[in-house]
């Protein structure tokens, strides 16, 4: 009977072998999915945490940004075509930096039928004076029109004492 037991034995322990492996496997793989699941609830919480704290967004309107450079490079054209058909050679590379003093020289802007006159204040700096009357020497040697056909004159005004302005035609 001993013997019986012992071959039961041994056959049971043989048949029962790949259900231990199996139950082992299951227990492993079981632990597994208890841990991607723990993982999951962490992100969800995290996930509800950052929805609770969300901010509003707003959707970016970048067409003003597009027109103001659209403005940007058509002011910055017709200046740099007038640097290079105008201004002294050693301003060929200047920047808008350089230029936009004289853009922003007062003077007095006066016409008649055939001709438009354009008196500009000097500069206190004394180059820039000098380069501001080869600038009207250049201008008035290619003797520009406006479009409707009237003659562009620029000339320097010349400060006095008492701050009356004399013409000084370039």
């Amino acid at each position: 009977m001993r013997e019986r037991h012992a071959k039961v034995a041994a056959e049971l322990d043989a048949l029962m072998a790949p259900y231990w492996r199996a139950t082992r496997e299951h227990e492993t793989e079981w632990r597994k999915i208890e841990h991607y699941c723990q993982e999951q609830r962490i992100v969800l919480r995290q996930l509800e945490d950052l929805n609770a704290r969300e901010h509003r967004m707003y959707e970016l309107n970048n067409d003003k940004d597009q027109v103001m450079t659209v403005c940007k490079v058509a002011m910055a054209n017709p200046a740099m075509w007038t640097r290079d058909h105008f201004f002294p050679d050693d301003y060929a590379h200047a920047t808008w930096k350089r230029l936009a003093p004289f853009f922003d020289l007062p003077g007095r802007v006066t016409g008649d039928r055939a001709t438009v006159r354009v008196e500009l204040r000097p500069f206190n700096d004394h180059q820039l004076t000098r380069d501001l009357h080869a600038l009207c020497a250049r201008v008035n040697a290619q003797a520009p029109h406006l479009p409707d056909g009237r003659q562009l004159v620029v000339s320097v005004g010349v400060s006095t004492a008492r701050n009356s302005v004399l013409h000084s035609r370039c």
